[in-house]
């Protein structure tokens, strides 16, 4: 991570008493589109309240279409909502829409770079598109921020794929706005340039950004998350911190790997309902609260199975991801 400076949201607005505790509100927020031909109106958000509070890093995961990107684009005013209220930084966006919108910057998933333009040049044009008088300006400072100071006068076509990811993250800060929504800001991105742009992320956290973050990458929410909220079909489904939501599902896996190929389930081991993997290998699933370890290997004992070797799988994000969106689906039918 380069040396430089701070940003003006950084630290000594966290010591601010003034400003708010949460940096967006978002409550019983509506989007209904209208029925265009013969197609039904399109309920894209229904009944959605939100908190995230000020400084923290939260995730918004939910299958294509499911809302994410609609209340986004609500956020930025660039779409109508149909009911609800939606706060920024404390600025409601109806009725103080021209601070709720410089209290945002959007990066969107679609690269919108100039091949003509340098880094700097972008930036600097970017910021006079939002009135940042030139004097106040932080070009270079958010250019070392985000990585990009050696190619401030490079032609932005010249760019690695992952630079012009930082880029459009540099544009979204020119106006220092003190909530950053990422969506989807590392699609197409190979595993390293995204644990680059992972660090980068953290670093503009770090310096006070609050972050709204939607992925598909399960592995990166539950990495760089505080609270992760789950959208299916217009509605929150989920919302918790990261570590709670982890543990909401209450299973675990225990796998055994033994000396002897078996033809079927020893008798001691019948009464927890192991999965015969393999011919060598046994799955024990089962609640963590229940704690059957100790009695399994016993009953392994019993049997007179050799063990050689044992591990057990814990219950990830994408497994709640995948039982949650499942769930909401099958309680409409």
């Amino acid at each position: 991570m380069p040396d430089t400076a701070t940003l003006p949201a950084a630290d000594p607005l966290a010591a601010d008493a003034s400003l708010p505790d949460n940096a967006v509100e978002i409550e019983h927020l509506e989007k209904t589109y209208r029925a265009a031909g013969k197609s039904a109106p399109l309920h894209a958000l229904s009944d959605v309240s939100l908190t995230i509070p000020r400084g923290c890093v939260f995730g918004l995961l939910g299958p294509n279409g499911a809302g994410k990107s609609t209340m986004i684009n609500i956020m930025a005013g660039l779409v109508t909502k149909t009911g609800g209220t939606v706060r920024i930084w404390g600025n409601d966006i109806d009725k103080a829409t021209r601070q709720a919108r410089a209290s945002i910057g959007v990066v969107p998933q679609e690269l919108n770079i100039d091949p003509f333009f340098t880094p700097y040049e972008m930036l600097e044009l970017q910021a006079g598109l939002y009135g940042v008088p030139p004097r106040e300006r932080r070009t270079r400072e958010i250019l070392g921020i985000l990585g990009l100071a050696d190619k401030a006068e490079a032609y932005t076509r010249t760019l690695s794929g992952g630079m012009r990811r930082r880029l459009m993250v540099a544009k979204a800060m020119v106006h220092n706005p003190p909530v950053l929504v990422l969506d989807e800001p590392t699609a197409g991105v190979d595993i390293e340039l995204r644990q680059q742009l992972w660090g980068r992320v953290r670093e503009l956290n770090r310096l006070g950004t609050t972050i709204l973050l939607t992925t598909h990458y399960l592995e990166e929410a539950e990495e760089l998350c505080d609270t992760i909220a789950i959208i299916n079909r217009g509605k929150v489904i989920a919302c918790d911190p990261t570590e709670t939501l982890v543990r909401r599902l209450d299973n675990k896996e225990l796998q055994l790997v033994v000396a002897r190929p078996l033809a079927e389930v020893p008798a001691p081991l019948a009464a927890f309902e192991p999965e015969l993997a393999a011919p060598d290998r046994l799955v024990f699933r089962y609640r963590t609260s229940a704690s059957p370890v100790g009695r399994i290997l016993a009953a392994a004992q019993e049997a007179g199975l050799e063990i050689v070797d044992l591990r057990t799988v814990e219950t990830d994000l994408e497994d709640i991801f995948l039982q949650l969106t499942r769930g909401a689906h099958d309680d409409e039918h």
